[in-house]
C-alpha cells in the first residue's frame, strides 16, 4: 500500500526542435479517468491543426497505479511510451503529459522521434514543481466511555491526524490514517476496546 507518492503542484511546459519539427510538452495535474478525457478533449480541440498530439498518463488510483499512453498515428512505439517512461523515470502520478507535433517536413525516423518525445518531456518535468501528497484513510471509531482511555492511547500511538472528538452516550473519533497502517490499527483496536469500539470507513 502507497502511503505517499510526487505529483504536480501545477502545469508545466517545454518547447523542443527536431529537423524543424516542432514539439511542445505539456504537463497537467489530474485525478481521475474523466479529467484526463475532459483535458484531451480540450487539448484536441486547441491543437487541431497539429500532425500529433500524442499522450500519457499516470494515476494512483484506490485499486492502485495505472499508466496509458497513446501514439497518435506515429510509429508505434515512437511517441506515448518515451513519454510515459519520462513519467515513471520522475515517479510522478496523477499527471496528464501531451506532447503536440507539428511536423517541419523531415523525417526523424523512430530513433528520432523516440528521443525527441522523451527530450521534450523530460525538459518540461525539469522545469514543473513537484510536491509530496499524502494518503489517508478517514474512519470514525465508536466507543463506550469506560473504553475512552484505551482507544485515545491506541489513537496516539499510531501514525493519526484527529479531526474531531465528541461525547454523547458514547465516545466518537473522527480521524485520518496512512492507509498502510489501516489493517494492524483495526486488529490493535479489537484487542485494545476488548471488542467494544466500532470502526467505519468515511468518505
Amino acid at each position: 500500500m502507497i502511503d505517499a507518492y510526487r505529483i504536480l503542484s501545477e502545469p508545466a511546459t517545454a518547447r523542443l526542435t527536431r529537423l524543424r519539427s516542432r514539439f511542445i510538452a505539456r504537463l497537467e495535474p489530474v485525478e481521475t479517468l474523466e479529467e484526463v478525457e475532459a483535458a484531451l478533449e480540450r487539448i484536441a480541440r486547441e491543437h487541431h491543426d497539429a500532425s500529433h498530439v500524442c499522450t500519457a498518463y499516470r494515476l494512483m488510483t484506490p485499486n492502485g497505479p495505472v499508466g496509458y499512453s497513446n501514439d497518435a498515428g506515429e510509429p508505434s512505439g515512437s511517441a506515448g511510451a518515451p513519454i510515459l517512461q519520462a513519467l515513471e523515470g520522475a515517479r510522478i502520478f496523477n499527471v496528464l503529459a501531451t506532447v503536440v507535433r507539428h511536423f517541419g517536413g523531415k523525417k526523424l525516423g523512430v530513433g528520432g522521434l523516440i528521443r525527441a518525445y522523451a527530450d521534450v518531456t523530460t525538459a518540461a518535468l525539469e522545469t514543473a514543481r513537484i510536491v509530496v501528497h499524502h494518503r489517508t484513510v478517514r474512519l470514525a471509531v465508536r466507543f463506550p466511555p469506560e473504553a475512552s482511555s484505551a482507544v485515545m492511547g491506541l489513537i496516539h500511538r499510531h501514525a493519526a491526524r484527529v479531526e474531531a472528538v465528541s461525547y454523547a452516550r458514547d465516545g466518537q473519533v473522527t480521524l485520518a490514517l496512512p492507509p498502510s497502517d489501516l489493517e494492524r490499527f483495526t486488529a490493535e483496536l479489537v484487542e485494545a476496546s476488548g471488542a467494544r469500539a466500532h470502526l467505519e470507513e468515511l468518505p
